[in-house]
């Protein structure tokens, strides 16, 4: 079987005065329609907003720069509007079905990447979204008689309800015009969490650090089935050392900030991406590969989605991998080493972690 893992930058869908909308396409980027996942990424300008919508896939938001976000939820099954403030380093669950308007209320810019599964999509591989207003909207889709029957109106009011809004996906609003307050109420504030500010699972001293997010830590995001995510800053020249999911579970990655290498290995040990990756590119690790990532001299930051609730991440280096947990009779057969050998080995596992600073000089 054959991958094209070559990470790739999104494309640009949309743009108009409010903002633009980025996609990663699955006829370009066949990786993702093969591993049911998907990615976008949400520009606003000030006063942009994005139309009312709900999407055919579960996904999780990261706020990549902004601090005056505003999110609009309606959930299913649900008749109350929920109204949340949004700022950088929050993550964000957005559950399949859930109605949802993005507003960015501040002076700069607010950018958002979402990562989710489409295992029930249209397009597997991509996102749809389905709009209920403006010139994509739903509410134009239908006949003016059946729109004036609906909301008991008269012919000229229902094409005002339905023809009115002339802008797609995205428009910007007029200074003045105001929107709903974020809620905050301590039930509101458990949707959003800040995964930049959190304290890091992991942290190894010129090496970097890691901030897993689980539904046990943070139960809103249950209601994105079966979705977990992390943070990882590399120092400079510090690498994150080999892994893999010991699940079927196929992990996105999104890179924030810096620069780096990513080698992947996959079936017969066949490196199947072997690249060099800068913020913006999105790179997609299928089940049971193993990576690895290197950083620039610059550092590596990136965000990254694992399609498991609970993640069984394997370790191939460090005090914890799989290697140091086998048996020396069984590292020297595998390897075809001496017992020497071995030993020295499995003594190098023990001073390592998952994440290891650069060689001193």
């Amino acid at each position: 079987m054959e991958f094209d893992l070559a990470s790739k930058s999104a494309q640009k869908i949309f743009e108009g005065d409010g903002g633009s909308y980025y996609s990663w396409s699955s006829s370009e980027f066949p990786v993702l329609r093969e591993s049911k996942v998907g990615a976008g990424k949400l520009v606003l300008q000030p006063r942009g907003f994005a139309l009312p919508h709900h999407a055919d896939s579960s996904k999780v938001g990261y706020v990549l720069q902004g601090s005056d976000g505003v999110v609009g939820f309606v959930f299913p099954n649900t008749e109350e509007e929920v109204v949340l403030k949004l700022k950088k380093g929050d993550v964000i669950p957005v559950p399949k079905g859930a109605l949802s308007w993005w507003f960015n209320d501040g002076d700069s810019e607010l950018d958002i990447v979402f990562i989710g599964e489409t295992i029930e999509a249209h397009i597997p591989g991509e996102f749809t979204y389905l709009f209920f207003s403006g010139a994509q909207g739903i509410m134009g889709g239908f006949s003016q008689d059946f729109i004036s029957r609906a909301y008991i109106t008269s012919a000229e009011d229902a094409n005002k309800l339905a023809k009115s809004q002339t802008g797609v996906l995205i428009i910007k609003l007029e200074e003045g015009k105001t929107m709903p307050k974020p809620h905050e109420d301590t039930n509101t504030r458990k949707l959003v969490y800040n995964i930049d500010a959190a304290l890091p699972d992991i942290v190894v001293k010129n090496g970097g650090r890691v901030t897993t997010l689980t539904e046990a830590k943070f139960p809103f995001l249950g209601k994105v089935e079966g979705l977990s995510c992390s943070r990882v800053k590399l120092d400079p020249e510090a690498m994150h050392a080999p892994t893999y999911t010991a699940q079927s579970a196929v992990e996105v990655i999104f890179v924030v900030k810096g620069s780096g290498k990513i080698q992947v290995v996959g079936i017969n040990g066949k490196r199947v991406l072997d690249t060099e990756v800068k913020p913006g590119y999105l790179l997609v690790v299928p089940r049971f590969f193993a990576v690895a990532k290197l950083a620039g001299e610059d550092g590596l930051e990136f965000f990254s989605l694992v399609t498991a609730k609970r993640p069984v991440l394997e370790e191939l280096a460090g005090k914890t991998s799989v290697w140091d947990a086998l048996s020396p009779a069984v590292i020297e057969a595998s390897l075809n080493v001496s017992a020497e050998f071995g030993q020295i080995f499995r003594s190098k596992l023990g001073k390592t972690a998952i994440i290891v600073p650069p060689p001193r000089n």
